[in-house]
């Protein structure tokens, strides 16, 4: 299978000056990063709030310049390119986390829906409206006449991220980015929106890049993972594999966090407690050790990412399970 995105060494750091201008603090919200993402696959890209999960989206949408690496999409390193980045935004589409900041107000679906395609001065105005209520149809938003005229404010919050999704697909891009895409709906609607992400795949052949803190939505949608922490990635591998057996403190601490509707699991023991950090540079060595319980005096050295199995890769030197 062949690769749509890859990712190697992405680094961006952020600098804030202090009030004497002299002070400096550096945020590194993207740092070393490596992914790559197949034809028709999802990854997961999984962290925290603060982590650097948007930013690593921006930075593949070049809404953001990297400090340094490199990101090709669909064969073409896209770096520092500036000629096509219009044709390189035609084909890697972004579904956003609010649905209800995401889409115009005062635009009407069929005219949301449709604005990608005048965009990028796709087809006739008449070709662009069927293309339009053809999308709705594929997000199953129906009547999809009525539907299009209808306004953003007449709408839910599920049909809202139903719109967006058909905004990011009526281009037929081949990677699709979608920032927590459930995160703002309703429990209830969210199954809806995910097999409708997995429907679309299975379809079009579309890759997903999968941006979440959930892990429960995670395994139901993704094939891979890649867990984040303060913008580094500490785990990656087969999504299955890597959440039924974690390797790194982080991961099993996301696993134990999940909420469970059985009350007994209320008071079940958690396998790992997350100490409070105490005041140290998390850029020196592990950026986890201040609150992983199973820190040595290795932790003070930074771990590399091996190769623990033939798909999996972890950043640990005590490597739990």
């Amino acid at each position: 299978m062949e690769e749509i995105l890859s990712v190697k060494n992405l680094k961006k750091y952020f600098v804030k000056k202090g009030f004497t201008g002299a002070d400096k603090e550096v945020t590194r919200v993207a740092d070393d990063i490596s992914f790559s993402i197949k034809n028709a696959e999802t990854l997961v890209l999984a962290g925290e709030s603060g982590s650097g999960k948007t930013t690593i989206a921006r930075l593949i949408l070049r809404a953001l310049e990297p400090d340094s690496g490199t990101i090709s999409f669909d064969g073409q390193e896209i770096t520092n390119q500036k000629d096509h980045l219009e044709k390189i935004r035609l084909g890697c589409q972004m579904v956003h986390q609010d649905p209800y900041a995401s889409i115009n107000p005062r635009m009407t679906v069929l005219d949301i829906i449709r604005e990608p395609l005048e965009i990028h001065h796709i087809a006739n105005k008449e070709e662009r409206n069927r293309l339009a209520l053809q999308a709705l149809g594929q997000v199953k938003l129906e009547p999809v006449q009525d539907i299009a005229q209808k306004y953003p404010h007449m709408l839910s919050g599920g049909q809202r991220q139903r719109v967006a999704i058909a905004r990011a697909i009526v281009t037929n891009p081949k990677l699709v980015i979608a920032d927590e895409p459930v995160s703002m709906l309703d429990v209830s609607v969210r199954i809806g929106i995910l097999e409708l992400i997995k429907e679309l795949q299975q379809k079009h052949g579309i890759s997903f890049l999968y941006i979440t803190h959930d892990l429960s939505t995670s395994r139901y949608i993704g094939h891979r993972i890649a867990i984040l922490y303060l913008g580094k990635i500490i785990e990656t591998g087969p999504i299955d594999e890597v959440l039924s057996s974690p390797h790194h403190p982080y991961t099993q601490a996301l696993l134990d966090s999940i909420s469970e509707p059985d009350p007994d699991n209320l008071h079940r023991d958690k396998k790992i407690r997350i100490n409070e950090p105490s005041h140290v540079d998390i850029y020196q060595g592990c950026r986890f050790r201040a609150r992983c319980p199973y820190a040595i005096d290795t932790c003070k050295q930074e771990p590399e990412l091996e190769k623990v199995s033939e798909n999996r890769h972890v950043a640990c030197f005590v490597k739990i399970n």
